[in-house]
C-alpha cells in the first residue's frame, strides 16, 4: 500500500500536508475535538481527519493500529512532541520522517539539550548566566504557569532588574515555581533575527537552505510599534508569544556563515545521537553588527514559520529543484524518492 503522509494537527500541518498533496500523497490530520474545523474545511489538502478527544489518544493502541492499517507515515512538529511527549512518541509503533530520537534535543535542560548539540557542533551561542551571575542584559526562558505547553520568555536590562520582574510576573500568576526551577537565562544577543530553515538529505547526501523567516509575537510586537514614551509610561512586560511568521532573506555575503552553522550541526548531531538529523531542522539566529551569527534557538524538525511558504514555494528552494517548493513538499519529495529507490530506511525511525 502506498504510505499517507499524517500529522498532529497543529504547528506546520498546513505546510506537511499540501506539500505531500504536491507530490501525490494522501494525507491524515490527526485533529483535537474544537480545534478541527480549519482541516475539515481544507479538503483539497487533507483526505482524512481522525477526531480525538485528546492529542494523547494518539498513542493508544486504537489509534496507532489505524495508523498502521493505513501505512501512515508520521511527520513531527513541535506539537507533537508537547503533547504526548518525547517517551511516548520515542516508543510509538508508527513509522516517522526522520530521526525521532533528535526532538528531545530540543529542551534547553536535562543530559540532551540543544546547548550541547551546538557547543559539540562549535556554534557560537550565548553566554549563559545564574540569576546571581547576571551582569549585562539578559533574555530568560521559563515555562509559563498557565501555558505549561508554551514557552515564555522575558528581558532584563541586569540583575535588579531581573528580580524585579520575576517578582511581579510571579505575582501576577504568569509564572510559579516550577517555572524559576525550569528557568534559562541567556545573555542578550544584539543583533537582528532569522530562522534558517534547513534540510538534510541522507538520499541526496547533501545539506540544503529551504527557506528563511522571521516571528511575529504578541503582544511585543506591538509594544516596540509605540513611540519610546508610551512604552515607558505603560509600564508593561511583553510577553513574546508566538502568533505568526513572516518570510525573509539574509544577506548573500552571510550565506557562507549560514551553511557552515548548518553542515556542523547536521555532524554534531551524528555523533551525539545517531544516524543524526534527518530532514527538516531550524536554526534561529542572532546576525549582530559584526555579522557573526550566534545561535540562541534550534528546532530538530519541521520549524512553526515554514507555513509561510506554502503553496507559493521559498526562495532558495527554487536553487536545488528548479522551482520554488515548501517545506513541506520538501519532504514529501525525499519520502517519495526514498520509497521509489528503497531507500526509505535511511529516513524512517
Amino acid at each position: 500500500m502506498y504510505p499517507k503522509i499524517a500529522a498532529l494537527a497543529s504547528h506546520s500541518a498546513l505546510d506537511v500536508f499540501d506539500g505531500a498533496k504536491d507530490e501525490g500523497f494522501q494525507t491524515i490530520g490527526l485533529c483535537k475535538k474544537g480545534r478541527e474545523r480549519p482541516y475539515l474545511e481544507f479538503k483539497a489538502i487533507v483526505d482524512k481527519c481522525i477526531v480525538l478527544d485528546d492529542f494523547k489518544d494518539i498513542i493508544s493502541e486504537k489509534i496507532q493500529n489505524e495508523l498502521i492499517n493505513e501505512n501512515a507515515i508520521i511527520v513531527p512538529n513541535r506539537s507533537l512532541a508537547v503533547y504526548l511527549g518525547y517517551e511516548a512518541l520515542e516508543n510509538m509503533k508508527v513509522k516517522f520522517f526522520g530521526n525521532r530520537f533528535m526532538l528531545r534535543w530540543e529542551e534547553r535542560t536535562g543530559e540532551k539539550n540543544y546547548y550541547k548539540l551546538l557547543k559539540e557542533a562549535n556554534i557560537p551561542l550565548p553566554q549563559l548566566f545564574k540569576p546571581e551571575e547576571i551582569d549585562r542584559p539578559v533574555i530568560v526562558k521559563l515555562p509559563e504557569a498557565r501555558r505549561k505547553i508554551e514557552r515564555g520568555f522575558f528581558f532584563a536590562i541586569n540583575k535588579e532588574d531581573f528580580y524585579i520582574k520575576i517578582k511581579e510576573l510571579e505575582s501576577n500568576g504568569v509564572i510559579d515555581e516550577e517555572s524559576i526551577k525550569n528557568m534559562v537565562i541567556e545573555e542578550f544577543i544584539f543583533g537582528a533575527h532569522f530562522n534558517l530553515n534547513y534540510f538534510y538529505s541522507p538520499v541526496f547526501n547533501r545539506l540544503e537552505l529551504i527557506s528563511i523567516d522571521r516571528r511575529i509575537q504578541s503582544d511585543w510586537d506591538g509594544m516596540y510599534r509605540l513611540p519610546a514614551d508610551i512604552q515607558l509610561k505603560l509600564n508593561r512586560i511583553p510577553r513574546l508569544i508566538e502568533v505568526g511568521h513572516e518570510p525573509a532573506t539574509i544577506r548573500e555575503s552571510l550565506l557562507e556563515k549560514v551553511f557552515e552553522i548548518g553542515y556542523r550541526f547536521v555532524e554534531a548531531s551524528k555523533k551525539l545521537q545517531p544516524p543524526g538529523i534527518i530532514g527538516p531542522f531550524t536554526l534561529q539566529v542572532m546576525v549582530t553588527p559584526d555579522l557573526e551569527l550566534v545561535v540562541y534557538d534550534v528546532a530538530p524538525r519541521i520549524g512553526g514559520g515554514t507555513n509561510v511558504y506554502m503553496g507559493v514555494g521559498s526562495q532558495y528552494s527554487k536553487f536545488y529543484f528548479g522551482k520554488p517548493i515548501s517545506l513541506g513538499r520538501r519532504i514529501a519529495i525525499e519520502i517519495k524518492y526514498a520509497l521509489i529507490n528503497d531507500l526509505l530506511d535511511k529516513i524512517l525511525s
